[in-house]
């Protein structure tokens, strides 16, 4: 079963799908296969009632319903690739009805929170240098944490201030505040030659052993500065984000503007931003401290 899964992983790789994509679909579909190997089936010859029986047993195991439905839509792919390789005649889970996710509002800082956490690293390290350029960018740029750590130094216009951020086939120009283009004027002068091992080394942000940053590694590096600023909000990468879209919103940026930044390829994804501005997370700190 591993060379099929590892094929069908491969086909994805070629339609280009990221990396947390790649690593969901393997996860869920290895789980899948795992379970029903222990009941020595095998995935060619399963029908619509253990995809049904699947369903009921992760149910049982209390997974939520985001995680049943990704869990579905990987299975569903899958089997879209064996029917096509006529390794199974029909799609099990084609028909199937995945419990439905409800859509939870997204968390969003206030911008005396941003603050905090922008206060967080320590500035006479490295590593604190580091850490704080990433984050004034994050908030500056509201790019996606993959994003973020997929940067090298030939996306970084310094003489402009903007960052080039790719994306398949398209790309955007995102124009960084002042204070962002200093801390990454810093980091790219004084702090990133005595991180890197090598010249060859082209990727932006690396970590202390001199290699590339990962998610998990700066989902960490961002929940410790959560604590230390004593923010009681669960926090992602993906929370300076909307925070980044939603106060450029309540500052009076035209949706249009914020859709661009986001690299948003339908408004509709944008909108969802626009209820949210009357949420009580505009205080008149960032009057007093602007970050432009």
């Amino acid at each position: 079963m591993k060379i099929i899964i590892d094929e069908f992983i491969e086909s994805l790789k070629a339609r280009q799908a990221s990396p947390n994509t790649l690593a969901s679909y393997e996860r869920d579909i290895v789980q899948f296969s795992n379970y029903f190997e222990a009941q020595s089936k095998k995935i060619f010859d399963l029908t619509n009632e253990d995809m049904q029986e699947y369903i009921n047993h992760l149910i049982a195991e209390g997974k939520s319903n985001s995680t049943i439905s990704r869990s579905t839509a990987s299975i569903k792919a899958l089997y879209r690739y064996l029917v096509n390789k006529k390794l199974a005649e029909t799609n099990i889970a084609e028909n199937i009805e995945a419990p439905k996710v409800s859509r939870k509002e997204p968390m969003i800082l206030t911008s005396s929170e941003i603050e905090k956490l922008l206060e967080q690293p320590d500035l006479s390290e490295l590593k604190g240098q580091r850490d704080k350029t990433m984050l004034e960018i994050l908030y500056a740029t509201g790019i996606r944490v993959t994003e973020l750590i997929s940067l090298r130094v030939e996306d970084v216009n310094l003489t402009n201030g903007y960052i080039k951020v790719k994306k398949k086939n398209t790309e955007r120009h995102i124009p960084l505040g002042n204070l962002s283009l200093k801390c990454l004027k810093e980091y790219m002068n004084k702090v990133r030659p005595l991180l890197i091992r090598t010249e060859e080394e082209k990727t932006l942000f690396i970590n202390t052993n001199g290699q590339k940053m990962t998610r998990q590694g700066y989902w960490k590096i961002l929940k410790q500065y959560k604590e230390q600023a004593k923010i009681d909000k669960e926090i992602t990468p993906h929370t300076i984000r909307h925070s980044f879209a939603v106060h450029m919103l309540q500052n009076g940026a035209e949706i249009k503007t914020v859709q661009e930044l986001l690299g948003h390829t339908d408004v509709a994804s944008t909108m969802m931003y626009t209820q949210m501005t009357n949420l009580d997370v505009k205080d008149d700190y960032m009057k007093n401290h602007p970050r432009a």
